[in-house]
């Protein structure tokens, strides 16, 4: 597959910059969605190609604009809506819910 996560080897990107002493996760959400795959994996019956797969749906621009833990958690959202754990509706009155609660 050529798609925008097939980055690597290629000439002309730029250098990689990295982080000196990076730690594992920059944010506690991000320790939380990696937690989650082991659920969700077990739970909802995907596999890891799967899983891939719903990363690699991702728009190309929104891809390159977020972070690796954001991927793991829209492939968590696609596949846990398409085997119908949730419904698109239950998962926008949710996001929903959450952007109202931090107006507050």
């Amino acid at each position: 597959m050529n798609g925008i996560h097939d980055l690597g080897g290629k000439h002309g990107i730029g250098p990689i910059i990295r982080e000196e002493n990076e730690p594992v996760f920059h944010e506690e959400w991000e320790r939380r969605v990696f937690g989650m795959f082991a659920g969700t994996f077990v739970f909802a019956g995907y596999s890891v190609d799967e899983f891939r797969h719903a990363i690699e749906k991702l728009d190309p621009a929104h891809y390159l604009e977020s972070s690796y833990y954001e991927h793991w958690l829209h492939a968590f959202e696609d596949i846990l809506i398409k085997r119908g754990f949730i419904t698109r509706e239950e998962y926008d009155d949710r996001i929903a819910k959450l952007a109202k609660a931090e107006e507050v």
